[in-house]
């Protein structure tokens, strides 16, 4: 075994868990977290969850689930087996949610969404949820309007940037979120709706149960409201009993609960009163209940002929109705999206909305022809066997492990990547900055960070041929002296494609970088020309860049000054400016420090840890032990922060920036694992403990597969790197910065693995649970709000 492999583990298919799982042929378990309403809940989204979660435990007992219920404010209730409760007016609980998902480290996130079952305009405080959760979400959509307003699809728009899987239960749905919200098909999975499965035709037994043995029994069933169009069938019922005295309507059903709330009972007063005006209230039987499931099939199994006579041609779902299908009843319906294509073909009979008389003729026509009412209801209950749970539960698995994440540790930890995605976006001017997948993208130009990188890169990337490592110094080293303005005395940033600057004066941080790429440059760039260049370069620059006092610039100018005294130990300029800036963030530390929040700033944002870094750094270099302490306590508490409950590496995301106290999971950048690894490497350096050496590990890994989506950012042939990790998965796009982060990154870990000691690490892999775990160890309590 080599010492890399030593210090490392060999990252085979050895290690426990899934992989063994995937070995053996089976499938992995997993841990999905639903979203929506439940039982006792009365409503179609708390039914459907509760289908989810009884008919996944029934038929797929490996994916367990953990129920996050959505609880009414305005009623709310008792539930039994639920991991949280979010009270849908509360902000604070969409949050909470969603940092106790990520805690319970869930394969999968599974949203119901109707607009109204949650809080906000449109219900968009579950934006609060979806935002954070850092596993791949599923959304349900139980609506999609063909005409939403502006806010409407604002909200919605929103949900399907963040999910990874779309679900809706008809074609007609499918068809809307590609045309109208241009969501790739890919993306979307038309699962029908569930139905039990029950024999056929045991109507007259059923029947007896309640009362009605011989008769002819129609039935409704669901929350009463004004959109049911129950009044249209009752306005029919003269025709019908006109034809069938014997035939019974039976409404099933409690009003709905705002309405009542709004107006009590005066709907379902209305209806019995034109029930009596047009002399039918003997053949309508009232059941102002909401029943449960086994109930509302057994009185579905007591009827010949169930109505849904919605007026909303829009309605995408109706449970009711694919139960009725699949217990074999004969179904007349309006036409709304989910009747017309669950009963194309003949499988039930579509009417025209509010027309009582065409209503009529229909189940005349039915009632007058036991042989065609028969032959119906067969045809359904036919029909319903593609519904039914068994299958149901296999599409919801399906879905499932269609966006769980299984770790790819193929890749050997450290394969030397390529060079020649470094030189594709290189040419005689410098790195350019941005790609359009992997092919360079001339209109943004060039700009100064890229290229003070891409001259660090040519000092430690010793598998290429030093020849060509000089001739791409030389390019970058040329970028930097031009960049440099003497009237501002500072460096230019931006530079465009037909090498005319876009301003005066670039960032501070660009200017950090390059005292910083400076200072590594005099030790390590590929020759002495280059080494005596940077030194002088440096002095240049040092004087006025160290004014800066942006944290992150700070932090920067100390990594150069570190360098700069390790070529040059009697540099005073240097050893002054690093006591400056190891004074500044240490009292920067002090000031924000709070128990659950060891950081810099009350925000978090990119390039973390490089804070750490310049402060361990210049703790040892000063020979201050309470700057290399002050140091390592914040580089354990964003690590923290950067390490998920599964054990891989998680970078802050870019959402996060500006955001007090908050650490968003979206969009992860290369940089900030680049900068985990060169932290955790000085950290080790400073004191030896072998947990800062998986950490770098942990946080290299998530350019091989290691992240929240398992995709593999790194090239090893190109050496190219793709720009990040997003909810829906990976940017492919390959920037200059990510490519090199990437090499850096590499070259970083090659050069912890030829340390003294690394190599007496114990050789079988660390579980990256007990990664984290170790981290952790530091302290527990969690970031609030995250």
């Amino acid at each position: 075994m080599t010492l890399i492999e030593n210090a490392f583990g060999t990252g085979d298919a050895s290690a426990p868990g899934v992989l063994s799982f995937l070995r053996r042929g089976q499938k992995a378990p997993c841990r999905v977290a639903l979203i929506g309403g439940y039982t006792p809940r009365k409503c179609g989204i708390a039914t459907f969850t509760t289908d989810i979660y009884e008919q996944l435990r029934a038929h797929h007992s490996d994916i367990s689930v953990d129920l996050h219920v959505i609880d009414d404010a305005r009623s709310p209730l008792e539930y039994d087996d639920v991991r949280g409760l979010i009270r849908s007016d509360q902000v604070e609980d969409y949050r909470a949610a969603a940092r106790r998902m990520n805690e319970d480290a869930v394969d999968a996130v599974w949203l119901q969404h109707e607009y109204g079952i949650f809080g906000g305009a449109d219900g968009d405080m579950v934006l609060e949820l979806v935002d954070r959760v850092a596993a791949p979400l599923i959304v349900t959509l139980h609506t999609v309007l063909a005409q939403p307003s502006a806010h409407q699809r604002e909200v919605l728009e929103h949900i399907l940037r963040r999910a990874s899987r779309v679900m809706v239960m008809s074609q007609h749905s499918m068809g809307l979120l590609q045309d109208l919200y241009r969501v790739a098909p890919e993306r979307i999975m038309v699962i029908p709706h569930g139905a039990p499965d029950r024999p056929f035709g045991r109507g007259e037994a059923y029947k007896a149960r309640i009362g009605h043995e011989g008769r002819r029994v129609m039935m409704t069933f669901g929350l009463l409201g004004p959109g049911k169009g129950l009044e249209t069938v009752i306005e029919a019922l003269p025709a019908i009993v006109q034809n069938h005295p014997d035939v019974v309507y039976r409404i099933v059903g409690a009003t709905h609960p705002n309405l009542v709330a709004s107006e009590g009972e005066r709907y379902r007063e209305s209806l019995e009163a034109l029930a009596q005006d047009l002399g039918v209230a003997a053949n309508i039987e009232w059941d102002n209940r909401f029943l449960d499931l086994d109930e509302l099939l057994d009185q579905l199994e007591a009827c010949d002929i169930y109505l849904t006579p919605y007026p909303n041609m829009q309605q995408s779902t109706s449970g009711t109705l694919s139960y009725a299908v699949a217990l074999g009843k004969a179904v007349v319906s309006t036409p709304y999206v989910h009747a017309r294509e669950l009963l194309a073909d003949g499988v039930g009979v579509l009417v025209d909305p509010r027309r009582a008389d065409v209503i009529a003729a229909a189940v005349n026509r039915l009632l007058d022809d036991p042989d065609e009412l028969h032959t119906v209801q067969k045809r359904a209950w036919d029909k319903g066997r593609e519904t039914i749970w068994p299958r149901f539960a296999g599409a919801a698995r399906e879905l499932v492990e269609s966006v769980v994440v299984r770790p790819d540790r193929t890749t050997p930890l450290l394969a030397t990547p390529g060079f020649s995605g470094v030189t594709a976006m290189s040419d005689a001017t410098g790195m350019l900055q941005h790609s359009i997948l992997t092919v360079p993208d001339r209109r943004h130009g060039y700009c100064l960070d890229d290229n003070v990188r891409a001259l660090m890169l040519m000092g430690v990337a010793d598998t290429v041929p030093l020849a060509e490592r000089q001739r791409w110094a030389m390019v970058y080293a040329s970028f930097i002296q031009h960049a440099w303005n003497p009237d501002a005395r500072a460096f230019r940033n931006f530079m465009n494609f037909d090498r005319t600057w876009c301003e005066p004066i670039g960032s501070a941080d660009s200017n950090g970088r390059t005292v910083w790429a400076l200072g590594r440059a005099m030790n390590d760039a590929p020759d002495a020309g280059l080494r005596h260049w940077a030194a002088q370069w440096f002095d240049i620059a040092l004087a006025p860049v160290c004014t800066m006092d942006a944290p992150r610039t700070v932090a920067f100018v100390m990594l150069g000054c570190i360098e700069a005294l390790r070529a040059n130990p009697a540099h005073g300029e240097a050893l002054t400016s690093l006591r400056h800036g190891a004074e500044l963030l240490a009292n920067l530390l002090n000031e924000a420090r709070r128990p659950d929040w060891a950081w810099f700033e009350a925000v978090l944002s990119y390039d973390n840890p490089r804070l750490s870094q310049a402060l361990i750094g210049a703790g040892q270099v000063l020979e201050r032990a309470d700057w290399v302490e002050s140091g390592l306590s914040s580089l354990r508490f964003i690590a923290r922060q950067q390490v998920s409950a599964q054990g891989h590496f998680r970078p802050v995301g870019s959402e996060t920036f500006g955001r007090p106290y908050e650490n968003m999971p979206f969009d992860q950048q290369p940089l900030e694992a680049w900068a985990a690894v060169d932290a955790a490497a000085t950290a080790y350096a400073a004191t030896g403990d072998i947990t800062w050496l998986r950490h770098a590990e942990t946080a290299y890994r998530w350019f091989l597969g290691g992240n929240d989506r398992g995709e593999v950012l790194g090239d090893i042939v190109s050496g190219r790197c793709r720009d990040g990790v997003t909810p829906q998965g990976v940017n492919l796009n390959c920037g200059a910065e990510s490519i090199l982060a990437f090499q850096l990154a590499h070259y970083a870990m090659v050069d912890i693995a030829r340390r003294p000691g690394s190599g007496t690490i114990r050789q079988e892999p660390i579980p990256p649970h007990a990664i984290a775990m170790k981290i952790n160890s530091k302290g527990t309590q969690q970031l609030a709000g995250a």
